[in-house]
């Protein structure tokens, strides 16, 4: 199976300095349909004006990812950490026991990222933080891993979650696949781009939700920047 979620489907709230799409329930957004797809609990696709963020605010035992699509976000935590995340980068905060953190888009132009939180394996950890930069061009035509929980993807940023973050840049006219082993879930958002899964076509944005025990082949239709996560 193969599901759709399209872009004018996603859960949204428009703040002002915050315009944010939710492909699962969040927040005031709350669809019973759409609680999670396998580890992931939220996949937040948020344009955060400039000169503004989220202030300091608390987690525990999840592991948040952020996917930084253009602009950049300035990362403030509990810890003493602190740290500026560019565009195509990632970073990581394992919340653990519990941390406070803000994010700020201290940039003179618009910040557009994707939020994604994963239900960890391993509760009650001691809390860390880590970003790092993946070029674009070291993921043309094939996925990277940028986090995992899997001890052999070494130059990933570490997650406490029996999943994986992947990206990859394709050219228009080429095609790429994944194998989802059963009993696994992906979801795959194109950050740009329109491509095209068994027969359909999904817009930049769009959400595709993929059930385990298949391999799926993607065509970009115009050269498109893909996220995926593939969880238990």
């Amino acid at each position: 199976m193969i599901e759709k979620r399209s872009f004018e489907s996603l859960g949204h709230a428009d703040h002002g300095w915050l315009n944010a799409r939710h492909h699962f329930s969040f927040a005031d957004y709350y669809e019973p349909a759409r609680m999670g797809w396998g580890a992931i609990r939220v996949w937040n696709d948020d344009e955060i004006a400039a000169n503004s963020g989220f202030p300091p605010h608390p987690h525990r035992d999840m592991e948040i990812v952020t996917y930084v699509r253009s602009g950049a976000i300035t990362h403030q935590d509990s810890l003493g950490n602190q740290g500026r995340t560019g565009a195509g980068d990632v970073q990581v905060m394992s919340a653990g026991t519990g941390v406070r953190h803000a994010e700020y888009n201290l940039e003179p132009e618009k910040t557009t990222l994707f939020q994604i939180w994963i239900e960890p394996t391993r509760t009650a950890g001691a809390p860390s933080w880590g970003p790092k930069p993946f070029p674009k061009d070291d993921r043309s035509g094939k996925f990277v891993t940028l986090a995992s929980g899997f001890a052999e993807d070494t130059d990933a940023l570490p997650i406490r979650a029996d999943a994986r973050v992947l990206a990859a840049m394709v050219r228009a006219g080429e095609t790429i696949t994944h194998d989802v082993a059963p009993g696994r879930h992906a979801y795959l958002v194109p950050a740009t781009g329109r491509i095209e899964i068994a027969g359909q076509t999904f817009e930049a944005r769009d959400g595709a939700a993929m059930d385990g025990g298949q391999t799926v082949t993607i065509t970009a239709l115009e050269d498109a920047e893909l996220v995926l996560v593939d969880s238990e």
